[in-house]
């Protein structure tokens, strides 16, 4: 995700926004898979008039659930597939066109066992204050990418860094964005989690951020597994994304 940058640390601050939930119903640890989302309200922050896409971090839910995301596509650790498919975890992946390069059927074994694919732009520049053009570059030309590769074309959109402006919405709507997807809590590459706004700690409705190539003494599984067990220490459990929003 790379937000170690400066103009990161300042958006960071900036982002507080809103949005998403999934099921009521079951409890089945820490997965969310197969189940009908609850009704729920998004917090939404930033335009939202015009037909542009609502800009989320969180959502007001009375499911006790979270939702883990996973950023750039860096990382290829060959047990966070496994770990997917055995705890049936929907995790979405947001890549940058970049930096996944030759690495694709990783994501594309990942989407096999559960995981769904989103988009983070070609080549992950800061979008805000660049003109129309390229901003829809950037973000349609990863929808071609992913839907050539996939077959699919993605509804979520993730801004590199986290920073964003109207040109952003308005590019991201004509690519068929319909979700501008932030974060409340991000996860560290030593296993602790930071938030964006708010008191710490988790709590229902939560969009976690989970960056990849960062230095880390833990794999990208060990520090999920670890992710895992506070979230079920809260009980609370993963959910799709995808269903809330």
């Amino acid at each position: 995700m790379r937000r170690r940058s400066p103009a990161a640390v300042v958006c960071a601050a900036a982002l507080l926004l809103a949005g998403c939930a999934t099921a009521a119903g079951e409890r089945t640890g820490a997965d969310g898979r197969g189940q009908s989302p609850a009704q729920a309200s998004s917090d939404v922050r930033g335009p939202d008039q015009g037909g542009l896409p609502p800009v989320v971090d969180h959502v007001r839910t009375r499911d006790r659930v979270v939702f883990l995301t996973y950023d750039d596509g860096a990382e290829r650790d060959p047990r966070f597939v496994g770990l997917v498919r055995e705890r049936r975890l929907p995790v979405s992946m947001f890549l940058t066109d970049s930096v996944v390069g030759p690495g694709y059927g990783h994501f594309a074994r990942l989407r096999a066992v559960g995981a769904s694919i989103q988009n983070h732009t070609l080549d992950h520049p800061a979008l805000r204050g660049l003109p129309y053009a390229g901003q829809r570059a950037e973000i349609c030309g990863q929808q071609h990418k992913l839907r050539t590769r996939f077959g699919i074309l993605p509804r979520l959109f993730r801004p590199p860094y986290g920073t964003y402006d109207t040109t952003t919405l308005r590019a991201a709507a004509d690519c068929g964005i319909r979700a501008v997807v932030l974060w409340r809590a991000s996860l560290d590459p030593d296993g602790a989690l930071t938030y964006t706004r708010g008191k710490p700690g988790l709590r229902p409705g939560d969009i976690v951020s989970v960056p990849s190539g960062e230095p880390a003494s833990l794999t990208l599984t060990e520090r999920t597994v670890r992710l895992l067990r506070e979230i079920e220490a809260r009980g609370l459990r993963v959910g799709r994304l995808e269903d809330y929003l």
